[in-house]
């Protein structure tokens, strides 16, 4: 789950990070009140700042400088409602202004490919880091971070040395860093960024904008973190499919995927997707996982959650059996019919292989759904859905 920045400087300041003040909000009014709270009743400057789960704010001028609260509610009038590269800010938050000197990067992030943490830092943060990568990539540091001691004193000493840091700030810099590595391994996150990392003019080290990404599949340990999510950034379908406890991610498709095991269902979209090509190029609707069971239970809920996505014209359910034989996966199918009885009105390509198979196809094919066409094969299963659905739409 990927935080907002007024998130994860909430989250920064309970671990100790040093941040600058925030305050939310929805409306013009209550960023004018956001404002006054953190000037005091003095001159001085606000940022107004777009909240939104995309880069490039900046550039997309959903950035402003205020100067007082009323101009605090201008700007944040005009950020309000703003499309940012297909995100609509619904809420700004108004940020206390600092006197920066410089601006640097750090992140920690999951290295999956070498099972480790990675460390990034560089001397020259802001907006550009991206190009900075690309274009002088010896300007940011990489340092592999071993997950059983994390960033302790050695570790965040080497972070700074890699990454240039003089020799008057860098303890002050490696502090932070560990305090850092606490915000990551306390709250399981799979990345902490903080663009820019600043020096202010009185010699501190401040986070000023972090990036904060959680592992879901931490959630058991963090039954908090269900206040940090958005639900008006979710998507309904993917709401319910979380409710009945379904690996679901909607597409933008019309065949609607049922697999067990998450490479059978990646594979299943790439063939469902080559398929298309031939049928008006539709493309799947969804990624579903129902795992290692499918019971009939499993199942309606599954079929449910996809058949009520409008765009979804056919659906292919797409199972190997294995622990789960393919008669009980069979059976399955045909119980969740029975129980979403006219709900179900979208046809259904269905392939089994594996562990009983030929009992399983015997099943289907005895039930006599009118609905159900059974593939032998996993291409001519993707390739009838997507013949299908492409007539039905």
């Amino acid at each position: 789950m990927d935080l907002f920045e007024y998130q994860a400087r909430d989250i920064f300041e309970k671990h100790g990070v040093p941040v600058l003040g925030g305050v939310v909000a929805t409306t013009p009014e209550e960023a004018r009140a956001g404002a006054e709270q953190l000037l005091g009743g003095q001159p001085g400057v606000v940022v107004v700042k777009a909240q939104v789960k995309v880069g490039g704010r900046g550039k997309a001028g959903g950035v402003k400088l205020a100067r007082s609260a009323d101009d605090a509610a201008e700007k944040a009038a005009e950020i309000l409602g703003m499309d940012i590269k297909g995100h609509t800010v619904h809420r700004v938050m108004i940020a206390a202004g600092a006197k920066i000197a410089t601006e640097f990067y750090f992140s920690l992030l999951l290295d999956r490919a070498e099972r480790r943490y990675l460390a990034m830092c560089s001397v020259e943060g802001g907006m550009d880091i991206e190009q900075l990568a690309v274009e002088r990539p010896d300007a940011l540091a990489k340092v592999a971070v071993d997950p059983r001691t994390g960033i302790d004193q050695a570790k965040a000493d080497e972070i700074v040395a890699a990454a240039g840091f003089d020799a008057e700030i860098a303890p002050k810099v490696a502090a932070v860093l560990q305090t850092l590595w606490t915000v990551y391994r306390s709250e399981d996150a799979t990345l902490v960024e903080v663009n820019p990392l600043v020096l202010t003019e009185d010699g501190e080290i401040v986070a000023l904008d972090g990036k904060v990404t959680l592992d879901a599949n931490a959630d058991f340990r963090h039954p908090e973190h269900a206040e940090l999510e958005d639900a008006g950034e979710t998507d309904p379908l993917e709401a319910r499919a979380k409710e009945k406890d379904l690996n679901y991610v909607k597409l933008d498709g019309e065949v609607g995927i049922i697999g067990n095991g998450a490479g059978l269902v990646m594979s299943t979209l790439d063939v469902v997707a080559y398929a298309g090509e031939a049928h008006g190029g539709v493309k799947p609707a969804n990624f579903l996982d129902i795992g290692g069971g499918a019971s009939a239970e499993i199942m309606a809920a599954g079929l449910d959650i996809i058949l009520t996505d409008p765009q979804v014209k056919a659906v292919f359910v797409n199972v190997f059996g294995g622990i789960t034989a393919c008669d009980a996966v069979a059976n399955g199918i045909v119980a969740a019919l029975e129980i979403l009885g006219d709900e179900a009105s979208k046809p259904l390509v269905v392939r089994l292989d594996g562990n009983n198979v030929l009992e399983g196809r015997r099943i289907l094919a005895e039930a006599g759904h009118p609905l159900v066409t059974i593939a032998d094969t996993m291409d001519g299963g993707a390739d009838k859905a997507a013949e299908l659905a492409h007539a039905a739409a």
